[in-house]
């Protein structure tokens, strides 16, 4: 495989930079760039105003959800067009964070299985940032079992009234829309009984509660519904085919999750290179060069599985279960980085703040936030099973309730 651009692919390539250097928020690029890993945040701006800005102004010159239709708000770029911008954008693609659930899951999902009118009404709003959309799945007694949730949606005559609980919904508190996925029938096993719709989440019975993270930072939120109406225009897929839809939204999730990552290797080589221990700097220990060693040779392989799903995007397939393996390593290598950093610092581990004290800060950040990571769109566990299943073509775990009726099979609180 050649890695080098194509004659275009340079075209396109020096085109972004230029349109970049011209328009790109440059008074945000040295907070972006010290921002701690897990915690993109600006002092004194809203994260969410000055993301939508720079996304409207991205719309604006053609440069938002480049892979998209031209029609739906995109500029109907290649799969490698779009990652070459992404590498152009730099420390600016953090304040497109808002937007990533809605661009990599939501929009993708909408595209696939919403009517037409659908697309053109949601979809180029979407892509130009005047539209947040979030993803409610989770569920608090269902874990990872997707397939378990108890949120329920009744049809009556032209619309459906939903009632039930969601849980670690990112961007809920600022989100205009969500893709939602509810039990239409209980009456027949669980993965079959699931209907896909989205929502305005100002709809009224729609109550959102932000969750108080360990990094201080507030990005997931409980979401409940009571008596929630949404019309029958808004379902996604036909009654009762809700798993097929959301197998859509997870393989671009795990492939937008694992893409996107941050692993730490570089701040890591950085750091080792500036500390100073007992018997001098970091980098010149064998054991941390050991280490080092490794996390870089698992961030290379992390960047050519990568390749591996854009190759295959370019010929029109649909991201598959290889995506998972991105998404396993790059959220271990993340905490594993952060805990050794920690380690290294001994008690100068405790600190955290800003100026001389940011590169302890980042660290205790990246650890506290990276257990998160091992959970957002699919525990380890889980993404082990679809490995060991779906690539590697393994017997699956035996499923004593495959074919039980969702309402016949044993549980507490139903």
């Amino acid at each position: 495989m050649n890695f080098d651009d194509t004659p275009q692919e340079a075209a396109f390539r020096e085109t972004a930079r230029k349109w970049i250097t011209a328009n790109a928020p440059k008074e945000f690029e040295q907070e972006l760039s010290k921002s701690s890993l897990g915690r993109i945040r600006l002092a004194k701006h809203d994260m969410v105003e000055v993301g939508k800005a720079w996304q409207k102004k991205k719309a604006e010159g053609g440069w938002a959800c480049l892979h998209w239709p031209k029609e739906y708000g995109g500029r109907g770029a290649t799969p490698i067009e779009r990652v070459i911008w992404q590498q152009e954008e730099g420390v600016y693609g953090k304040l497109t964070q808002p937007f990533q659930i809605g661009e990599g899951m939501c929009g993708p999902t909408v595209m696939a299985w919403g009517t037409e009118d659908a697309k053109r009404r949601y979809l180029p709003k979407l892509a130009s940032g005047e539209e947040i959309w979030c993803q409610l799945f989770s569920e608090p007694s269902a874990g990872s079992d997707v397939a378990g949730l108890r949120t329920r949606a009744e049809k009556k005559g032209d619309v459906w009234v939903v009632d039930g609980q969601k849980i670690w919904t990112s961007g809920a508190h600022y989100s205009d829309y969500g893709l939602l996925i509810a039990r239409t029938d209980p009456n027949v096993p669980k993965h079959k009984g699931l209907t896909m719709f989205f929502l305005d989440m100002k709809s009224p019975g729609v109550e959102v509660r932000p969750i108080k993270q360990a990094n201080g930072m507030q990005e997931f939120n409980e979401v409940y519904f009571t008596d929630v109406v949404i019309p029958d225009s808004q379902r996604l897929g036909a009654v009762g085919e809700g798993w097929s839809v959301s197998l859509t939204t997870l393989m671009n999730e795990r492939m937008s999750i694992g893409a996107r990552l941050a692993t730490g290797v570089p701040e890591m080589f950085e750091f080792c290179s500036n500390l100073t221990l007992e018997d001098g700097l970091a980098i010149d220990d064998p054991a941390v060069r050991s280490k080092l060693a490794s996390w870089a040779v698992k961030s290379s392989g992390l960047k050519y599985t990568s390749y591996r799903a854009i190759s295959a995007l370019s010929k029109g397939e649909r991201p598959g279960p290889e995506n998972s393996i991105g998404k396993l390593v790059s959220g271990m290598m993340l905490q594993d980085i952060a805990t050794y950093a920690m380690d290294l610092q001994g008690a100068a581990g405790v600190l955290t703040g800003s100026d001389e004290e940011t590169v302890h800060g980042q660290f205790q950040q990246m650890l506290l936030s990276s257990p998160s990571m091992r959970i957002a769109g699919g525990t380890d566990e889980i993404l082990r099973n679809i490995i060991a299943e779906r690539v590697l073509g393994l017997p699956g775990d035996i499923r004593v309730d495959k074919d039980v009726p969702y309402n016949k099979i044993p549980t507490k609180g139903r």
